[in-house]
């Protein structure tokens, strides 16, 4: 099913989005929680399975190679599935796949878990995003998006350390056990509130792989994987940028992260209104935003007045992009957008992914901590240069390929 065919039955509203993209958000939140639960737990792994905490650290990146590599063909592989189908089987292979690593101590058994989580995760989020834009008029696909995203700023926000609270009282399991729990009522919820969609008669893995030969599609895709690195080489180090430099009391980092959460999620809502309508504007507003606070916060390192208050304004500069990054991706590849949503989903996990390895370079070099700002502002200014490139093609190129985003 198509992205215009799904809103030709779905109903339309002018007043809140429908229910069914709410209850999208619910399992993305649910399922989301995993990955920000993790690297609070890494230390009690690593003593209760007796390896390194390294070797521990590997699980993140297990998960975080399932995104990347298992969302595109899963996509192919469910192209013949009704919508509400491929979500819950996404669903239950994430449970039964966290659920499992829960089951064993063998370290490499939980990093083929991890691998399955990854895969799971990154088929039901590129299924959602078509399916929230299914169920809203075209002129709130943005909107829609940045809802269903959104439950992974509650999952950063809220879902990550909670888990992790209920972790120190029951053990590193009990978080993991809660994301089961919370996965499998999200999975019922999908059946119950989600609207059943038809497959395709014919659906056609060529029109999918067609629309992924379109130059603006992989535009797009490297503005994701940049403008993601941007913001996320700042937040991963983002607790001992505040101790080490800006001397910041251990007690209140959680605080300083949940603030970079709660700004992820304003920030989202704001791109949501602003990218169906202009979502260059989006685009240019989130890279240079983020630019601009990379640049003050290594100016500004050791003044905490001016730190917390940025890593706010991160937060929301960062996550302005997401709506209107999705919004770009389904008008170009509007007849063919599974594989191209997939895509999307790995592109934002591949920046992500990016993130150790710069900041890696540039510590081991002796830049010292105040680099992964200036490398978040490189990373910016170089997505801002392309989002401009793209919008003075655009206004130059001719009707054809797609609808003008």
């Amino acid at each position: 099913m198509t992205v215009e065919t799904a809103r030709r039955t779905a109903p339309v509203s002018r007043g809140r989005l429908p229910l069914g993209v709410h209850l999208l958000s619910f399992s993305l939140f649910a399922m989301g929680s995993a990955e920000f639960l993790l690297a609070g737990v890494l230390p009690a792994i690593a003593a209760d399975l007796d390896v390194s905490l390294a070797s521990a650290g590997a699980l993140i990146s297990a998960f975080a190679a399932g995104v990347v590599v298992g969302g595109p063909p899963l996509a192919v592989l469910t192209l013949r599935w009704p919508r509400r189908t491929a979500l819950t089987a996404a669903q239950a292979l994430f449970a039964a796949s966290v659920a499992t690593g829960l089951l064993t101590d063998d370290h490499p058994v939980l990093l083929a878990t991890r691998f399955l989580c990854g895969l799971a995760y990154a088929g039901f989020w590129a299924v959602a995003a078509v399916t929230a834009v299914g169920l809203v008029p075209p002129d709130r696909t943005a909107r829609a998006s940045g809802v269903v995203v959104s439950g992974l700023s509650l999952a950063m926000i809220a879902g990550g350390p909670a888990g992790a609270l209920l972790g120190h009282f029951t053990g590193w399991r009990g978080g993991f056990w809660g994301v089961v729990a919370l996965t499998a009522a999200g999975a019922v919820l999908t059946v119950l509130g989600v609207p059943a969609t038809r497959a395709n008669a014919e659906p056609s893995v060529r029109a999918e792989l067609r629309a992924m030969r379109r130059p603006r599609l992989w535009v797009v895709y490297a503005v994701t994987v940049l403008s993601t690195a941007a913001y996320m080489i700042t937040f991963n180090y983002l607790a001992a940028f505040l101790t080490d430099l800006t001397g910041v009391p251990e007690v209140w980092i959680p605080a300083v992260l949940m603030l970079f959460g709660v700004g992820a999620f304003a920030g989202l809502s704001i791109g949501g209104r602003i990218a169906d309508g202009r979502p260059f504007h989006a685009l240019l507003a989130g890279t240079v935003g983020t630019a601009v606070c990379s640049v003050l916060l290594a100016l500004l390192a050791r003044h905490a007045a001016a730190v917390v208050p940025l890593v706010l304004l991160l937060g929301i500069a960062g996550f302005v992009l997401n709506p209107a990054i999705y919004r770009r991706v389904f008008a170009i590849a509007a007849q063919a957008p599974t594989l191209a949503g997939a895509t999307a989903v790995s592109a934002f996990q591949l920046g992500i992914s990016l993130v150790p390895a710069l900041a890696g370079a540039a510590l081991d070099a002796g830049a010292g901590l105040v680099s992964v700002g200036w490398i978040g502002a490189g990373l910016a200014a170089a997505a801002a240069l392309v989002v401009v490139a793209d919008r003075t093609a655009d206004r130059r190129r001719p009707q054809g390929e797609a609808p003008p985003a």
